[in-house]
């Protein structure tokens, strides 16, 4: 009997809103990959079909891959005017 070896791995998956209520969503684990949905659930859906797109290409060119780091949010300060 033959037993089939699964390899789970996880990816990150950033979620952004547009000025249309569509959610971007971007795998920053591979150069290009990124996808959209009206909710989340369907966007998080389309990113997991570019990913296994993405994990496909990677086999013929494992160097496309990028390798995420983290994410850190930045705080800027801006000046506002004010009349006087």
């Amino acid at each position: 009997m033959k037993v089939e070896k699964r390899n789970i791995k996880h990816y990150p998956v950033l979620i952004e809103q547009d000025e249309d209520n569509l959610y971007i969503v971007s795998c920053p684990s591979f150069k290009g990959c990124h996808s959209y949905g009206e909710t989340i659930d369907e966007a998080m859906d389309n990113i997991r079909e570019v990913i296994e797109l993405c994990l496909e290409e990677e086999q013929n060119d494992y160097k496309r891959t990028n390798r995420f780091i983290g994410f850190r949010e930045m705080q800027i300060q801006q000046n506002i005017a004010t009349a006087q």
